[in-house]
């Protein structure tokens, strides 16, 4: 026991003095140490923020000849591809600016003419909501929103004419520039309002689907598009009613795909998690407008 006593005391000494002696050690050259690795790290850190920075320089650069070569040959891949087609944009409570004018950049080489621009009220004026009630009774299906009804028999005059758009087109639309009523094509866009009263979403819902269904069964071509860079997408409401959808309509490949789309390409095309691809098949696709129906 005594032994076991003075070996385990030895031992603690032991540990002791080595603590003392790392502490004076450390004392008299911790600052040099650390300093000097700290400078060290600093070199290091420099180092690898110089490459990074040439690196993002040498990407921007290709990046600008990628982008200029894109702006020069898109008007070879779509030039002339739609000459006198009769396009219509509808946006479904909102057109943005920079959306709207990506789209006529879109058009400007294909030969097709930009005749309206209509932005639908949302949520529905309650004159619309009125005339929907009036023009209920034209179903034998009670399950159908009377709204909705509205929106198709309405979303069909919208290219083909109409009594009922020319009735109530003031209401419907908060915006319109143009002739409606003799449209080839459609690309329907959507900045749907956020937060609405849940009366009021319910009424949107159906005036939108009743809309999008009425062009979708339309004798035209009909396209929903938003840009790549949309806070929220609205491809998967456009693709639920069987659309053509593009996704990144302010790049040069969206663009592409718009055109193609518009000549009849059917899918889902862009950069996000809904396409399926990223555009339609240059080579194979339609060369000449043929229209949806």
């Amino acid at each position: 026991m005594g032994y076991s006593a003075r070996y385990h005391v030895a031992s603690l000494a032991a540990v002791f003095l080595a603590l003392a002696i790392g502490i004076l050690i450390g004392a008299a050259f911790g600052d040099d140490v650390v300093t000097g690795t700290a400078q060290s790290l600093e070199r290091s850190l420099r180092g690898d923020l110089d490459e990074a920075r040439a690196d993002v320089e040498a990407l921007g650069v290709a990046l600008d000849r990628e982008r200029g070569f894109g702006r020069r040959a898109y008007p070879a891949l779509v030039g002339g591809r739609l000459p006198g087609v009769k396009v219509g944009l509808i946006g479904l409570g909102g057109l943005p600016d920079q959306l709207g004018t990506d789209i006529r950049t879109a058009l400007e080489p294909t030969g097709a003419e930009l005749v309206a621009v209509a932005v639908v009220r949302e949520p529905p004026d309650a004159g619309v909501i009125a005339e929907a009630d009036g023009v209920s009774g034209r179903t034998i299906d009670d399950d159908v929103d009377p709204l909705e009804l509205y929106g198709r028999l309405v979303g069909r005059q919208i290219v083909s004419g109409g009594a009922l758009l020319d009735r109530t087109q003031g209401k419907l639309f908060s915006r319109l520039s143009g002739q409606l009523g003799d449209l080839d094509a459609v690309i329907l866009v959507r900045e749907r309002p956020e937060d609405l009263p849940r009366p009021q979403e319910l009424e949107t819902d159906s005036l939108e689907a009743g809309l999008m269904s009425g062009l979708e069964t339309s004798v035209a071509t009909v396209v929903g598009a938003e840009r790549s860079d949309a806070g929220s997408t609205s491809i998967g409401a456009f693709a639920a009613q069987g659309l053509a959808t593009v996704d990144h309509v302010d790049l040069i490949a969206g663009q592409v795909a718009l055109i193609l789309t518009l000549l009849g390409a059917e899918g889902d095309y862009g950069v996000k998690d809904s396409a399926d691809q990223l555009l339609p098949d240059v080579l194979e696709g339609p060369t000449s407008f043929i229209g949806s129906r």
